[in-house]
């Protein structure tokens, strides 16, 4: 008894691709980016700086150098502060017309919420300039 398969060669491998089932996920695909894409398209205000040809001189205006020991005291331009006059001072300098650069140098074992509540305080009072002071060779030197 001979078993026919319906496809006609017998059992001979197909060669053909049939690439109708690629060309109709293909289509679809395009047809999701077609309409995506525009959606993706997110304009975003930027007010870059204006460049002039007239440089004017700045006031150079010494940094602010506030220093943060492991217990929590701090110096204001090595002149030790409470938490009540460096709310004074951040606000006063704040209100300079060239606002000084607050850097913080706290110790190395510093708490960081002291750190934290310390850039608080000078964000609330408008401070908006504020850097961290490293001592170089300090990290990793255990002596």
């Amino acid at each position: 008894m001979a078993f026919s398969s319906g496809g006609g060669g017998g059992g001979a491998p197909m060669a053909e691709i049939n690439v109708t089932p690629l060309v109709d996920v293909m289509l679809v695909l395009l047809i999701i980016f077609m309409i995506t894409a525009p959606m993706m398209q997110h304009k975003i205000r930027i007010d870059l700086p204006q460049a002039s040809l007239n440089q004017t001189q700045t006031e150079q205006v010494d940094p602010i150098d506030l220093a943060i020991k492991e217990d929590g005291t701090m110096y204001w331009n090595d002149s030790q502060i409470s938490d009540l006059e460096l709310k004074a001072q951040l606000a006063v300098s704040a209100q300079k017309t060239v606002q000084p650069e607050l850097q913080i140098r706290a110790e190395k074992n510093t708490r960081y919420e002291i750190v934290a509540k310390v850039m608080a305080d000078a964000k609330n009072q408008g401070m908006v300039k504020i850097g961290f002071v490293t001592t170089p060779g300090a990290r990793g030197s255990q002596q």
